[in-house]
């Protein structure tokens, strides 16, 4: 059954990725309504193969198409569901926080060996700055190179509004960092504070005596569990939630945005992908990681943050994905969460071009060295950001404010923001991932044969999921 669809899905999207091709150029013209007709068409015919597949995977790209088609043919519709996609984050939000707890406790606690957590630590703080020093330098080189912002003149009239920007001094941000009351960083989704305060209940929970200890130690467990069963729930709603978001994108901004600011738009993707391959892939061969089971492994939560624009959305499936993967639970625990505030390697190669892009813009002379010093700036204030889409523009704003330079380049780049935002909120993820599996290789405690096997252990629970 399923291979007689397959043929019938490649037939219905060639007849109507032809049509479309041919009426484009004037060559076979065609009604609107016959070209939206045989692309419907086509999509019904993927998602009945995606019901009859029953996999998660399948079914977010198929919705990310539909959710194209939507925004494409019906702009209006699109813009609406943007309630689907919020209720999708609202959900995954209400999990990240007992679920880092659970976690990170129990990986502390349970396994009382407060030796590995301080290596843990520096191991991870040391990864971190080398691979987003690397970001930094790639976007700056891409910049120069490419000269995205020589030659824009400012429109007359911008009628965007740009983000209210709080100053922050270098004291402020470390404070920050440090929770002053639980519930309040768990209301605020401060991923940060509730890493900070989760590591120093577990230490605490450690020091305890072991009958006290274990008691306590099983119950977090059990909470750990529930909250991966809860993921597995909001999981089902995952396609309709990215479809959304992607029709929410599509309807607001266009088919054609990305004739605005093309060379920005560009530059910013092919630096990504420079970097995936002269850092991540290299990074992965040393640390002896299979790239293509790798890429399998996380794709579902790279394709959520994408769509999304939220790396706070791809959390509990990237944690669930690495430690199916074969990276231990407590290292998964403590690495991934500590990543998405030091390690926002996506955000951090964005701020470098955006930056010398306003620089270039508004005319304003740039040594290289102050590049980068305003660039490390950049890298101190953006942490924590991860959970909010597009919070960067904020951060842009605050340096750009520091420096002297004029806004305007930035209501500019807010017209493509969103696009742009999902290809480096989707680096930051698969960043964050990858540190997991290096980090469990660098403590020597990847489970290989796990590993290689992860595309076949990947593919047993498929049968359950939508």
């Amino acid at each position: 059954m399923k291979s007689k669809i397959t043929i019938i899905n490649i037939v219905l999207v060639t007849i109507a990725a032809i049509a479309s091709v041919l009426s484009a150029y004037d060559i076979l013209p065609l009604s609107d309504s016959v070209l939206i007709g045989l692309r419907w068409l086509a999509l019904a015919s993927l998602i009945v193969y995606a019901v009859l597949k029953r996999n998660l995977t399948t079914s977010i790209l198929i919705s990310m198409l539909v959710g194209t088609e939507i925004g494409y043919d019906f702009p209006k519709m699109g813009t609406e569901l943007h309630f689907l996609r919020q209720i999708f984050l609202q959900m995954i939000k209400t999990v990240i926080a007992p679920l880092l707890f659970a976690t990170l406790v129990t990986g502390i606690a349970g396994h009382s060996d407060l030796k590995q957590v301080g290596r843990m630590g520096w191991k991870s703080l040391l990864y971190f700055e080398v691979v987003t020093t690397f970001a930094l330098v790639i976007g700056l080189v891409f910049a120069n190179w490419f000269k995205p912002g020589v030659g824009i003149v400012p429109p007359e009239s911008l009628n965007a509004t740009l983000p209210k920007v709080n100053q922050q001094t270098w004291q402020e941000i470390v404070l920050h960092s440090f929770p002053e009351n639980v519930a309040k960083s768990i209301y605020h989704g401060e991923v940060l504070q509730i890493v900070v305060f989760s590591v120093l209940f577990g230490i605490s929970l450690a020091l305890l005596p072991s009958a006290k200890k274990e008691k306590f130690v099983h119950g977090v467990e059990l909470l750990a569990e529930v909250m991966f069963k809860f993921t597995k729930i909001i999981m089902y709603f995952a396609p309709i939630g990215v479809g959304a978001a992607i029709a929410e994108t599509v309807g607001h901004m266009g088919i054609d945005v990305l004739k605005n600011l093309a060379l920005l738009l560009a530059t910013l993707y092919c630096a990504l992908v420079v970097f995936i391959l002269i850092v991540f892939v290299p990074v992965a061969m040393i640390a002896r990681i299979p790239v293509i089971k790798f890429a399998k492994a996380i794709f579902e939560p790279v394709s959520i943050a994408f769509a999304t624009t939220s790396s706070e959305s791809a959390l509990p499936k990237a944690m669930e994905k690495m430690e199916k993967f074969g990276v231990p639970r407590q290292i998964v625990s403590f690495v991934m969460p500590t990543g998405y505030s030091f390690n926002l390697d996506g955000s951090t190669l964005y701020l470098a071009l955006a930056t010398v892009f306003v620089a270039q813009a508004t005319g304003t002379e740039m040594s290289i060295g102050q590049q980068f010093t305003m660039v490390l700036l950049l890298m101190l204030t953006s942490k924590g950001v991860a959970g909010i889409p597009r919070a960067t523009l904020v951060i842009l704003l605050g340096a750009i404010a520091n420096f002297g330079m004029p806004e305007w380049p930035v209501l500019l780049i807010m017209g493509i923001d969103e696009l742009m935002d999902m290809a480096r909120t989707s680096v930051n993820v698969t960043g964050n991932c990858l540190a997991t599996a290096v980090i469990a290789r660098w403590e020597g405690e990847l489970d290989d044969e796990k590993m290689h096997n992860s595309d076949k252990v990947v593919e047993v629970p498929a049968t359950s999921e939508i």
